[in-house]
């Protein structure tokens, strides 16, 4: 039984909306972050990643930066860009990329959910960025980027938001820089509102997609304050956090490629040959995976072809069996003596999005060999929550990705 609540979203005037919305915090660099901010005054990477209001170079986890940040989304709002709702509400939340659409709500999830374990994870977190998202949310006193969300689909709760969708007139419907649609229903009715919270009772869990530093967040945040909250009810603010829901079966997940700097010290025939140990190995001319279990790697300007031998993996086991991890175990690890690819420099990781000219383009400057993998299914992703397991790093690549800025949630009434 899910426990979502409705919010008063604070968000932008309608004919602000494109100028305020951002990508993630987490999918751009400082100085990419700067360059799409500079002739935006409204951006709202000044809040999630305020160093892009400094002229100097700074270190954007001091704390000169998250005072910035707090004090931009605050201007924000005392200048009417950002306006806060009366009432709590749902949005929903619509985006299209190329031929595909999905449609999600935004709500507040719990974090005793989360720490419950019926919000599912299937990654761990990094400490030093759970750091820096959960001071964001401490000096902010918001959440400023959602998580994503999903549940396995179910018809009352999609088909009631389809019919708010088709009764309804959008808030909100625009093409961002990057060509994807974002289109946002504010759900005000108290009855429609009700609904939504009745037939969410009805799903039994709920999985972190993406987005698993920022629950991780929340959670500490709400730790913290309940700690130093001498009469607190478990129904404060900090006790959920922004997010959108998507059923299952409309989540989109790209590969997530690998491109590695050298080839452990062998040369390329040997390095052949060591591969062809645990994977049939191809010449190709077609550089894109076509199905579970099949993998391309770029060399020396040749695609190759790579299916695992029988007997290099456990097919019962939801996570050695996933392709992120049956090449981590046998070629990463044994061939190329990537023990930790967390912290490795020596590999890279590109989301599917980019495509394999990105790879062509990473080995003609800074990588020797490259590697593209299928996409993981939600399928897997919930099979491996459900398991108590997590996956290898970077095992899903989600797209379309969520704009910052739509609807920022507060933790103060």
């Amino acid at each position: 039984m899910a426990d979502i609540q409705p919010f008063r979203g604070i968000r932008p005037r309608a004919e602000l909306v494109q100028k305020v919305a951002s990508p993630p915090y987490d999918v751009l660099n400082s100085k990419e972050a700067k360059v799409l901010a500079e002739n935006n005054p409204y951006s709202y990477l000044r809040v999630v990643k305020a160093e892009t209001n400094f002229d100097r170079e700074v270190d954007p986890h001091s704390e000169e930066v998250y005072q910035k940040s707090a004090y931009v989304l605050q201007n924000f709002v005392q200048e009417g860009v950002l306006i806060q709702d009366e009432t709590p509400c749902f949005y929903i939340y619509e985006i299209t990329m190329g031929d595909h659409t999905q449609r999600g709500l935004m709500i507040g999830a719990s974090v005793e959910e989360y720490d419950q374990g019926l919000i599912k994870k299937h990654e761990f977190t990094r400490p030093d960025k759970e750091d820096d998202r959960a001071h964001h949310v401490d000096v902010l006193n918001a959440n400023t980027g959602p998580v994503m969300l999903s549940y396995h689909a179910n018809e009352a709760v999609d088909l009631h938001l389809e019919s708010i969708c088709k009764a309804n007139e959008p808030n909100y419907d625009f093409t961002a820089e990057d060509g994807i649609r974002h289109v946002m229903w504010v759900v005000s009715n108290p009855d429609d509102v009700q609904t939504i919270v009745d037939n969410f009772k009805r799903v039994d869990a709920m999985y972190v997609a993406d987005g698993h530093h920022r629950s991780a967040a929340a959670f500490r945040v709400r730790n913290a304050r309940r700690q130093n909250n001498e009469d607190h009810t478990g129904n404060e603010l900090y006790n959920y956090f922004l997010a959108v829901t998507f059923p299952d079966n409309q989540l989109q997940i790209l590969g997530y490629f690998r491109a590695v700097k050298d080839i452990n010290n062998m040369s390329p025939n040997e390095f052949i040959a060591k591969v062809s140990e645990r994977f049939s190995v191809e010449q190709t001319n077609d550089p894109t995976p076509l199905r579970v279990g099949h993998f391309t790697m770029l060399l020396d300007g040749t695609w190759y072809s790579l299916v695992p031998k029988e007997g290099t993996f456990p097919a019962d086991d939801p996570v050695l069996s996933l392709d992120v991890s049956i090449l981590q175990k046998n070629l990463l690890e044994p061939v190329l003596d990537l023990q930790d690819i967390r912290t490795n420099k020596r590999i890279d990781f590109i989301g599917g999005i980019r495509g394999t000219k990105e790879l062509e383009k990473r080995c003609n400057e800074d990588m020797r060999v490259a590697f593209a993998l299928y996409p993981t299914s939600i399928n897997q992703l919930m099979s491996v929550a459900d398991s108590g397991e997590v996956m290898p790093p970077k095992s899903t690549w989600f797209e379309p990705k969520l704009r910052s800025g739509m609807v920022t949630r507060s933790l103060q009434d």
